[in-house]
């Protein structure tokens, strides 16, 4: 998608009117339950709801009360109850419950379920089984792409990471494929598409099937020409590496939920925190998100002087320019100021924690494992780090990065870190390490074992001789592949003759200090090479591209 800072840029198509279709399916649900009813929501989904539709709009349409769906049990005195829920069972055991006790005191009521972003057969079966099925009726609400911001959407699904690669569950893949078709019907069907996983290849099959059986999308301009495809674990190192620029770093600290952020009291300088969406309307933070750290506090000075600067200039007025300077320009300039206050206060509390965690030393072992150098003294540092109880996610994240840049661990290390980090954090974290093994974040090396899930998947990207260059740069991966071959063959760590400029920079690299090019970044940057140099027509060519799918959306 093109970025909108871009001067040649073409213009974003305009990503509202999901967010308007998803409001006008929830009404139409809720008022399908005439009169006045109490919402219970799902505390995830309370996020996402009130982006889409405020309290004051569910009011409009007879919402009595707003509940959050939780173990302990409802008052509601109201005769009409919904549920927004997502398709989980505790949920069905919880409104199975409720409706029960109501049986019990001979009371009765409506009850109505909308499942976001579809029901599954599991559900109305724990409903059947606890005898309420026949008592409440239910729908869906197929809310499937959030817009965060304008260049931005969200699926706001939790817990796809785990079911998929975790668990092996599929159930997911649907809500993809909806995600795509609903896509394609509001902004012209996609003449380019890309992908690399098996996920990726059932999305794309099952979105094609959605696209033949509905002609609406069919000879409507796209408005989206490149739509890529990529499984998670194509490239977990991204996502393991820590954040540098300030957007990151701000989720690494007070977690972004839903585009937006909780800054507490220490942020805020008051007795009460605040939440603040992160978007291109915060117009301090759409000037710094995206700038390395080191950079922030400079440019966040040079803002307070420039509006010091606007304030200053109504000491020369008269009294019309007075009028019109607080008619026009004062309000914007007291929210910049505001805004401004809140990033400043981030950047403090980020100094902070960073600081005390010793992130410079982080960083250091972080790109020492990227580049290979140094591993058993990078070794011994996630040691100290889990002995001092530094940050149990942070020593996780390490081990995976250090098992997934070394083809797995060798087993005595294994050993070791798991028994080291259990008896710091706790044997209930046994668990932990099952299910990152069965994702393939942290394994163990096995003799003989050449090829890393991540690095199959990479070097059969492409095996058709249509794709030109990128067929070459992969042409030697099967023969011998890890993760070091892969950096190479893609320059993932680029090479540069003195310090890194990350005032300029100069490449995708400074996202991480100028210690790495995210992967998928890569990926994509070359096959959309390939296709503007017309050398992979097959590839870029409109319904052509099904022909590629065997290669760019390999079985394994």
């Amino acid at each position: 998608m093109a970025s909108p800072h871009r001067p040649d840029a073409p213009e974003l198509p305009d990503f509202s009117m999901l967010k308007r279709l998803a409001r006008d399916q929830l009404i139409y649900l809720l008022e399908q339950l005439p009169g006045k009813k109490d919402l219970f929501i799902e505390a995830d989904l309370m996020s996402p709801l009130d982006r889409i539709a405020s309290v004051s709009i569910l009011k409009q349409h007879e919402v009595d009360k707003l509940y959050k769906v939780e173990s302990k049990p409802a008052l509601s005195s109201n005769e009409q109850l919904c549920f927004l829920v997502r398709p989980r069972i505790k949920n069905m055991r919880y409104i199975a419950n409720l409706v029960n006790a109501d049986k019990l005191a001979g009371r009765a009521r409506k009850y109505k379920v909308i499942f976001s972003p579809q029901k599954f057969y599991s559900c109305e079966m724990v409903l059947e089984e606890e005898g309420v099925y026949g008592d409440v009726s239910c729908d869906e609400w197929a809310f499937s792409l959030l817009p965060l911001d304008v260049d931005l959407l969200s699926m706001e699904l939790p817990e796809f990471f785990r079911d998929y690669f975790v668990e092996g569950d599929q159930r997911w893949i649907n809500t993809v494929a909806q995600a795509l078709h609903l896509l394609s019907t509001l902004y012209g069907s996609f003449p380019n598409c890309y992908g690399i996983g098996r996920c990726a290849k059932m999305s794309y099959e099952l979105w094609r099937k959605l696209e033949d059986e509905d002609s609406e999308t069919k000879g409507r301009r796209a408005e989206v020409g490149h739509v890529f495809l990529l499984d998670r674990d194509v490239d977990f190192v991204t996502a393991l590496c820590s954040q540098v620029v300030y957007e990151g770093l701000v989720d690494d600290t007070f977690r972004v939920k839903c585009g937006s952020v909780d800054f507490g009291p220490e942020v805020t300088s008051s007795d009460k925190s605040l939440k603040v969406l992160l978007n291109a309307e915060d117009k301090v933070f759409n000037e710094i998100r995206n700038e390395h750290f080191s950079n922030v506090f400079g440019f966040l000075s040079q803002k307070a002087r420039n509006l010091q600067a606007q304030y200053d200039r109504r000491r020369g007025m008269d009294i019309k320019q007075m009028k019109n300077f607080v008619s026009q320009e004062l309000k914007g300039l007291k929210q910049e100021h505001r805004l401004l206050s809140l990033h400043i206060g981030a950047c403090e509390s980020i100094m902070k924690k960073k600081t005390k965690q010793d992130f410079q030393e982080l960083i250091k072992t972080e790109h020492a494992l990227l580049e290979g150098f140094n591993i058993r003294e990078s070794t011994n540092y996630i040691e100290e780090h889990i002995d001092r109880q530094v940050s149990p996610i942070e020593s996780l994240r390490l081990m995976c990065l250090l098992s997934i840049t070394e083809n797995g661990l060798i087993p005595k290390d294994y050993r070791s870190l798991k028994t080291q980090y259990m008896q710091s954090y706790g044997p209930e974290h046994l668990l932990t390490f099952s299910n990152l093994r069965r994702a393939g974040l942290l394994t163990e090396q096995v003799p003989g074992e050449t090829l890393t899930a991540v690095e199959s998947k990479v070097s059969k990207l492409v095996t058709d001789k249509a794709a030109g260059k990128i067929t070459d740069a992969f042409s030697s991966l099967a023969k011998r592949s890890n993760f070091r071959a892969i950096s190479k063959k893609l320059n993932l760590i680029p090479r540069v003759d003195g310090e890194y400029d990350l005032k300029v920079p100069r490449d995708m690299a400074y996202v991480f200090s100028g210690a790495y090019v995210p992967l998928s970044c890569r990926i994509i940057e070359q096959v959309r090479g390939i296709a503007g140099e017309g050398q992979a027509a097959s590839l870029s060519t409109g319904r052509s591209v099904e022909r590629a799918q065997s290669s760019l959306l390999p079985q394994t």
